[in-house]
């Protein structure tokens, strides 16, 4: 699946399918976003291939651990985050910047206590009024392998 931001001085490939995509409907990622929700495929880094430099910007998160948001340096879309729990080893791609988002919808949604009222949750796809207690609620047996051997290496 590949990407890129608007301006096109930024394009990257995921060389593999996501372990997850949450679809986050905090408050905090509204505001990142300005939408009702942001929709991260969330993939290895070094499985992700970028054409350009992007520029990496620490903002604050509601853990207070911040986040760090890789933006085009032209036009300054966020194409993928990094969070502290795995930092740079794992890369959180803001799924609208696919040239098909379409490929990768929800597996979950979380922070839903948070949603706009107006959201309508789709049936069939687990949901949690925060973050999911346990990855083995929704994480593939495979996902999970991936991210054990990442936070490994």
């Amino acid at each position: 699946m590949e990407g890129r931001c608007t301006c096109g001085s930024l394009r990257y490939q995921m060389t593999a399918t996501p372990m997850i995509v949450h679809c986050c409907h905090c408050r905090w990622c509204q505001r990142e976003t300005g939408s009702a929700f942001v929709i991260n495929a969330l993939i290895e880094s070094d499985r992700l291939k970028v054409e350009g430099n992007p520029d990496l910007v620490m903002t604050p998160s509601e853990s207070g651990k911040g986040q760090e948001i890789a933006r085009c340096p032209r036009c300054r879309v966020a194409l993928w985050s990094h969070y502290p729990n795995a930092g740079r080893r794992s890369s959180f791609v803001r799924v609208g910047t696919l040239d098909n988002p379409d490929a990768c919808p929800p597996d979950v949604h979380i922070f839903t206590s948070s949603k706009q009222a107006w959201v309508a949750l789709p049936d069939g796809i687990p949901a949690f009024a925060d973050f999911y207690p346990s990855p083995r609620e929704v994480w593939s047996a495979e996902a999970m392998d991936r991210w054990r051997a990442m936070m490994e290496a």
